[in-house]
């Protein structure tokens, strides 16, 4: 029986199954419900005349990923409208009213029927997957139908299928794009050893994203009063476990230093127990109009949509998850040219794996280590200088991803 044909009853059952589960399950209902607008939203905003282009990805952080090749095509294909699918709800949810593209959907599952009717309904002139998306069915009919196919800021590791003995199927399936633009030389050379020499190193499109926040106005007036002329640790999208670690040296440390939390929880109940482990004296962004800022110890960000720019304060930053489900974003704070702490797990974090290497990043795994590295950085701050130019310089020199795709898409579009 052919893996094709067992692959579409696959899909069929895990679409039936997923819709029981949706009874019960508020993220996978989302995920349902959200893929049954998706062909009147596309007949909503695509006419038959219409040019497209289609770029796919999975969440949220691939979108970060996906979005300078977006703007670009926004401004080199005007006349093209943009069409943006996701996979997960965490992302859709969240981007699907974004302005970076003229309509935002859910991708419906990867089964012939479907598949058939979104690439009518969007005709795109190009598609653009970003990082892992590999969808046996969307790029067998892509390439039946001679529509350019790249993927970007793709990653590989020997322990994905398409390098394993019995991964026939797959491997044949990612061999269907027309480009890849890979992030780094590792990639390269593990799609070469199965036969695919079409591809170009370009690093990762999340860096020229970056490099843009230098360009924006960063200055917040609270964080002015806030930090005044004091060193000052900014620690973003916390756990309860790097909580417990960053309150245990704040409590203890006789150093003069000023402290942002920005956890990642920002509920009340959550809010208030960072506040009463505390014994410094402590702000709360919600109501620091009620209190004087500038003799505040700590500052509790309890809102979203500011770490950004509390980030550009910073002279030492620690950034979260790595003692919990895993690492959050680590370069909005080495394009300031800040070093940064994280906890120990942060492997398949390639710029986390870089940075550690290269010295500007550094990993702790308990609060003696923690302890030991702020020591160290407030005793000496022409060594927070030295690993926060490794940061900066790291960002610097790897930007570019995004020109040298809409290089290649210009030679083709």
């Amino acid at each position: 029986m052919p893996l094709r044909f067992l692959y579409n009853i696959l899909i069929n059952i895990t679409w039936f199954g997923l819709k029981v589960i949706a009874l019960f399950n508020q993220k996978i209902r989302l995920f349902v419900q959200g893929r049954g607008k998706t062909l009147s939203l596309l007949k909503q905003h695509i006419a038959a005349e219409d040019k497209t282009i289609w770029m796919h990805v999975a969440s949220l952080g691939e979108y970060e990923q996906g979005l300078p090749i977006l703007e670009r095509l926004r401004k080199s294909h005007p006349k093209h409208k943009l069409i943006l699918s996701f996979f997960s709800p965490s992302g859709y949810e969240v981007k699907k009213d974004t302005s970076a593209a003229d309509v935002a959907v859910y991708l419906p599952m990867d089964s012939n029927a479907k598949v058939k009717r979104f690439l009518t309904l969007v005709h795109p002139d190009m598609a653009i997957f970003v990082k892992y998306e590999v969808w046996p069915n969307y790029l067998h009919h892509l390439k039946k139908r001679k529509i350019p196919t790249l993927l970007v800021s793709a990653i590989f590791s020997e322990r994905q299928i398409y390098f394993k003995p019995l991964g026939g199927f797959m491997r044949k399936s990612l061999g269907l794009f027309d480009h890849y633009f890979v992030q780094d030389k590792k990639s390269q050379h593990l799609l070469e050893s199965i036969g695919h020499k079409n591809s170009t190193i370009g690093g990762d499109t999340r860096l020229d994203r970056v490099s843009e926040i230098l360009k924006r106005d960063n200055q917040l007036d609270f964080m002015e009063e806030f930090k005044n002329t004091d060193l000052c640790m900014v620690a973003g999208s916390t756990w309860p476990e790097d909580e417990k670690i960053l309150i245990d040296f704040i409590n203890t440390t006789k150093e003069k230093i000023k402290f942002v939390i920005a956890p990642h929880e920002i509920k009340k109940e959550h809010i208030d127990k960072i506040i009463s482990a505390l014994h410094k004296k402590t702000c709360l962004y919600s109501k620091m109009n009620d209190q004087n800022l500038s003799e505040a110890d700590v500052l509790i960000v309890d809102t979203i949509g500011l770490l950004t720019k509390i980030y550009s304060y910073a002279d030492i930053t620690y950034v979260g998850g790595g003692f919990a489900t895993g690492l959050h974003n680590t370069m909005e704070p080495a394009v300031f040219g800040i070093p940064i702490i994280i906890g120990p797990k942060f492997k398949g974090f390639k710029e986390a794996e870089d940075l550690v290497a290269a010295g500007g990043i550094i990993s702790v795994s308990d609060q003696k280590g923690f302890d030991l590295v702020m020591e160290n950085l407030l005793a000496d701050t022409s060594t927070i200088k030295k690993l926060g130019q490794i940061n900066y310089n790291y960002i610097n020199t790897n930007t570019g991803a995004a020109n040298l795709i809409m290089e290649h898409i210009s030679g083709i579009l």
